[in-house]
């Protein structure tokens, strides 16, 4: 069998790349379908928070908002009293992306656990969410 680190990356590969082929079909490029699902389970939020739960950094997180904001799929403004937080909302436009990748990230997960039973499927994300939490810096 092969190395516990070879075949998390295979498979995140695997995952990614059916992934990013269909997001690419909705003109969206690496790190948007990630923003795109947070700020639709989480609605309205800081450019600090997104990178925090996409595991980008901030920076890249602005390039990737930049982008996002010039496609029409976000808007971002300022509340009053808070000057230095940009919060970032979905537009209608990035609301509607949103929902289709969702659709995505269902179809691909589905695919990829076909072949498991419910309880394999839920001992899988136990033991994933246990090796991140491992990693966590």
């Amino acid at each position: 069998m092969e190395s516990l680190h070879y075949l998390l990356m295979k498979a995140h590969t695997r995952m990614h790349r059916s992934i990013m082929s269909r997001a690419a079909g909705l003109g969206l490029s690496p790190g948007q379908p990630k923003v795109l699902e947070y700020l639709l389970q989480h609605g309205e939020s800081d450019q600090k928070t997104i990178a925090s739960y996409c595991e980008i950094e901030p920076a890249t997180a602005g390039s990737i908002l930049n982008r996002m904001e010039a496609a029409g799929l976000i808007r971002r403004n300022r509340h009053e009293g808070n000057r230095r937080s940009l919060y970032v909302t979905l537009t209608q436009e990035g609301r509607k992306t949103a929902e289709k990748m969702e659709a995505i990230f269902t179809e691909a997960e589905t695919c990829a656990a076909a072949g498991m039973k419910e309880e394999e499927r839920e001992a899988l994300k136990r033991l994933l969410t246990k090796l991140a939490d491992a990693l966590s810096e």
